[in-house]
């Protein structure tokens, strides 16, 4: 949580203007049943107020008869036998003349037989007339209590209006900075990281976790403030009103309390379940749908089916606990709620049938009970939420949190990479000390051509990989141009090294953007000339749209040997002092691989070029191979040297010749 809060530190000013607006609108919320309440007792409830005699010249005056009459006075203006009192008996209305203050207190708690025999002795009836005439201005307060609470309802509406689009704003701000921020950290990490941390699990973090997380900073936290101030307000306002009704509304708390715990324990392990499994599902998603074409060849579609539908099946259930979680909470609230509002009602009406509470005092506590517990029901559903995005964040932080292996050094050492690599009794292993290297030393200087071949697992990619610095040795040195590539800053390292491999990656967009990866210093008409180098520009050209040809994910519409031509126009565009082939012709057919023969010569001119090649044709022309066998360097010459030699090159140059012939 203290991590999450560190991205509202730039949006602190944006949260205060939000929390003053939330300020508000409690105080909307809280004084709307005050309004009503208040023009009940004084306007629509209003006949039972006393009224006294005044002039004429007096504002709030209303005639009746020949005198004028105001509710509008101070206990100081009370004289004997001053007093008029309305009063209803049997759906009428009935004016008591000249009594004192002491009958007109009487007159309010009287019961239907004392009414009768005061009004048969000494009671005016009302004519409608008349009412209309005294309860004048009743029946302007009404309209002002309904012009009041339109206009607060208003004002509520706008504030709350604006309050939700500045959170939302701040909110989506700060998952694009948090998104951004992630993408970017995953860049940042080493090769060893993705090859132990499933596709699908990074792009959770990088889509679900991080919305998951937006309502927190959206609606969450600003909302667990205003409930928890809703819950006092309400708290503060009603012992104001009535302590005794106000205690007896809160006889139910402790129940709310219970429910609310209970709940939050089974909400908080519900969506920590439910956020693991969709985790899950997306991560096999990812990878079956990725790996479709090979589940089709050996027909496995059945089998992959019912994996899928067992992880779907376990979501589905973890999602019905978090479902059944609310269903039975939410109605428990409710059910405590009602109990409440049956307690206040039946007590207050007590009260305002022996005349110590005004009718309008209890809709206040109505409103104000039926309003009580929907904090407390959100607070507790909050809670919840809280979790969730709690949870979403642990799983974010802990992608943040990854170091990368691979690092730049604080202060790097200038360099203008010419091409010279030295390895000085290197060893390396990617696991603890299962060691793929084992005291290896050559030197390849600028401009050579050098090729490694041996059996699979030799360590010939190894030594490739460690070149551009994506795993470090545990022993030994690299060198380029004499300097350490541990004292080289990794992004001059890297771009300078141009690296071709067996397996082409194609991004979704056209055949330009993947030529160039959007870098925008590489203009189209490098583009198209580092095509032409590599005769990629023959195919090219026969598409519909050329250059600006769309190609999906992969490039399954092209073939190996186009995306391998395209892999070989994208390293020329980059135009690199090192240059790379990692079984680059593997993929490429006899017609295709003459087509760039040529382009290759060209494009290793005046680099230091090292190469992985199994067929042995491809690397003849190499100024020195390096044969390697489990992890050592066991020949080095050229090829009719080590032919000569009559050890493991010519073995393996002789068994493919014997497969040629």
């Amino acid at each position: 949580m203290k991590q999450l809060l560190t991205y509202l530190k730039p949006h602190k000013w944006t949260m205060f203007f939000a929390t003053i607006l939330v300020l508000f609108i409690i105080v909307i919320e809280l004084y709307r049943p005050i309004i009503i309440g208040n023009a009940i007792d004084n306007n629509i409830n209003g006949y039972s107020k006393p009224y006294i005699e005044t002039t004429q010249d007096n504002k709030k005056a209303v005639k009746y008869k020949d005198i004028y009459l105001t509710k509008d006075f101070k206990e100081s203006e009370i004289k004997d036998n001053n007093i008029y009192q309305i009063v209803l008996f049997e759906d009428k209305y009935y004016m008591i003349e000249n009594i004192n203050k002491e009958k007109s207190e009487n007159l309010q708690k009287a019961n239907n037989e004392d009414l009768k025999k005061i009004i048969s002795n000494n009671a005016t009836l009302l004519t409608k007339q008349d009412l209309k005439e005294i309860k004048k201005y009743d029946f302007i307060g009404i309209l002002y209590a309904a012009i009041l609470y339109l206009l607060i309802m208003l004002i509520g509406f706008v504030l709350n209006v604006v309050n939700t689009l500045i959170l939302q704003n701040m909110g989506q701000n700060i998952i694009f900075k948090m998104r951004k921020q992630v993408f970017e950290h995953i860049h940042s990490l080493s090769v060893n990281f993705f090859n132990k941390e499933p596709v699908g699990k990074l792009v959770t973090r990088v889509t679900n976790d991080t919305e998951a997380i937006n309502e927190l900073f959206t609606t969450i936290l600003i909302k667990l403030f205003k409930n928890i101030v809703k819950i006092f307000g309400f708290a503060v306002v009603m012992f104001y009103k009535d302590v005794k009704l106000a205690l007896l509304s809160f006889l139910m708390l402790p129940i709310v309390a219970i429910l609310t715990f209970t709940f939050k324990h089974f909400s908080r392990a519900a969506y920590r379940i439910t956020r693991n499994k969709i985790t899950e599902i997306n991560t096999f998603l990812a990878e079956h749908i990725s790996g479709m074409k090979l589940i089709q060849i050996f027909a496995k579609e059945k089998e992959k089916y019912d994996e899928f539908e067992n992880k779907s099946e376990e979501l589905y259930r973890a999602s019905w606990r978090e479902v059944m979680t609310f269903a039975i909470f939410r109605p428990c609230i409710y059910f405590v709620s009602v109990i409440a509002l049956i307690i206040i009602i039946g007590n207050g009406s007590s009260s305002v049938l022996n005349g110590t509470l005004s009718v309008g005092t209890l809709y206040i506590f109505i409103s104000y009970i039926n309003s009580f517990f929907e904090p407390i029901q959100e607070l507790a559903e909050q809670f919840g939420t809280l979790q969730s995005s709690i949870a979403s964040s642990e799983k974010i932080f802990s992608i943040l949190d990854e170091k990368p292996d691979i690092v730049s050094p604080k202060n790097p050492k200038d360099i203008d990479i010419k091409g010279k690599i030295e390895f000085k009794n290197v060893w390396f292993a990617y696991e603890n000390e299962d060691y793929i290297l084992k005291d290896v030393s050559f030197t390849i200087n600028k401009g050579e051509k050098v090729a490694f071949v041996g059996a699979t697992g030799a360590g010939k990619s190894s030594i490739l990989n460690l070149i551009g610095r994506y795993f470090d040795i545990q022993k030994g040195e690299i060198l380029i141009d004499g300097i350490n590539i541990k004292d080289i800053d990794i992004d001059i390292l890297r771009s300078s090294i141009g690296q071709v491999q067996q397996d082409v990656f194609i991004f979704t967009g056209d055949i330009k953007s993947n030529i160039s990866l959007g870098n925008e210093e590489i203009t189209e008409q490098k583009i198209i000339q580092s095509a032409k180098m590599v005769n990629a520009n023959s195919f090219i050209e026969k598409l519909n749209n050329k250059y600006d040809e769309p190609v999906t994910e992969r490039g399954s519409t092209l073939s190996a040997g186009q995306r391998q031509l395209l892999s070989f126009a994208r390293t020329l565009a980059y135009d690199p002092k090192i240059l790379v082939l990692d079984e680059a012709t593997s993929n490429i057919d006899t017609e295709t691989e003459s087509l760039i023969t040529n382009a290759l010569e060209t494009l290793m001119n005046d680099r230091t070029t090292i190469m992985v090649a199994h067929r042995l044709s491809t690397i003849q022309h190499a100024d020195k191979i390096i044969v390697m066998h489990k992890g050592e360097i066991k020949e080095s010459g050229n090829h009719q040297q080590l032919l000569t030699q009559n050890g493991i090159y010519k073995k393996l140059y002789d068994v493919q010749l014997d497969k040629k012939l």
